[in-house]
């Protein structure tokens, strides 16, 4: 628990940098809260430039005979150099006024923004990590976490989920430019109602029809769950399954974190299609598979929700549907 959280610390802090200089910049004095601007920069541009030289470190390892470097068999390296270095290098070329000012053109950022530098940048941390694994390979993966056990408790999951509700609201300017209440409505968290209470039960319910649905015509067309995915899944998240607080942690623990960061924070300035795109890569457990699809379009619907209701209602959804998994997996030992 304290190393996730520790792994959540620097990205809070440097958040809380560009809010503080966002805090203090002015059309008429843009200069004003210059170096809180730099500080986030530097402090985001040294892990990158860390993991830049690692993939390169990599990709050249990869270069030596077979019978020097002597791999894991099923360890891509090659792939994991180039799936450290070239989202490390993007994150850096989003620090370019230039490639921010042509990305604004696609999703309503505002280029000159210091928050929106830093949580664009942010955004190939995803992509990092998803590389990663399969440079590293599900399979092997899934061996590893038979092996040494590493499968994700309940005090894990909700220590991640809670890290990331703090990574939301440090993100939209709570203890720098915004008070405890804004931040809550700038992401969309409000009480919800009895009807969007329901409106929520009744979506998380059909979206666990839909993906029964497009499991079942994807089967009928020779398309399978990839055995590795549902391997390393049950290796990390099997036992979660299997007791009450399991599963109600995988349905709220989520719903709260995930939902703060991708649907409150994130989607009204990357837009729905970007924003659920990460959202489904960030399950970077998935691999690229039948299921990143259908976390995409279980993405899509919950920013639909966020659309017309507000986070909340979307986290009620999101609950509901893990939750109804969880009990499914318990009711049908074949799913």
């Amino acid at each position: 628990m304290i190393s996730m959280l520790l792994q959540f610390l620097p990205f809070i802090l440097i958040l809380w940098l560009a809010n503080m200089a966002e805090d203090r910049r002015y059309p008429e004095a843009p200069q004003l809260g210059r170096g809180f601007a730099i500080a986030s920069y530097l402090m985001l541009g040294l892990i990158y430039v860390m993991f830049f030289l690692g993939g390169l470190f990599l990709l050249t390892l990869s270069l030596l005979p077979a019978e020097i470097l002597e791999p894991e068999p099923e360890v891509n390296v090659r792939l994991l150099g180039i799936g450290i270095w070239a989202p490390s290098l993007v994150g850096l070329l989003f620090f370019i006024p230039r490639v921010r000012r042509w990305i604004a053109r696609a999703i309503p950022i505002d280029p000159e923004n210091p928050v929106h530098v830093i949580s664009l940048s942010m955004s190939m941390l995803i992509i990092l990590e998803l590389l990663m694994i399969l440079g590293i390979g599900l399979e092997n993966l899934a061996a590893i976490g038979e092996s040494e056990n590493l499968s994700v408790s309940i005090s894990e999951l909700w220590t991640q989920d809670i890290a990331m509700l703090l990574l939301g609201l440090i993100g939209v300017g709570w203890l720098s430019r915004r008070k405890f209440g804004e931040s809550l409505a700038r992401l969309g968290i409000v009480k919800p109602s009895v009807r969007e209470i329901a409106f929520g039960l009744g979506i998380g319910l059909l979206l666990v029809a839909l993906a029964f649905g497009l499991e079942y015509v994807a089967a009928f067309f020779g398309i399978s769950a990839d055995p590795e995915v549902e391997e390393l899944t049950k290796q990390l998240l099997g036992s979660l399954f299997t007791t009450v607080p399991g599963i109600l942690t995988l349905g709220l623990a989520a719903a709260l974190g995930e939902e703060t960061v991708f649907r409150g924070a994130l989607q009204p300035r990357f837009g729905l299609l970007l924003t659920s795109l990460l959202f489904a890569l960030m399950h970077s457990n998935y691999g690229f598979s039948l299921s990143t699809l259908i976390v995409f379009l279980v993405g899509l619907a919950l920013g639909v929700v966020r659309m017309r209701f507000n986070t909340s209602t979307a986290m009620v959804v999101h609950a509901t549907y893990n939750i109804t998994l969880g009990v499914l997996a318990n009711v049908l030992p074949d799913f």
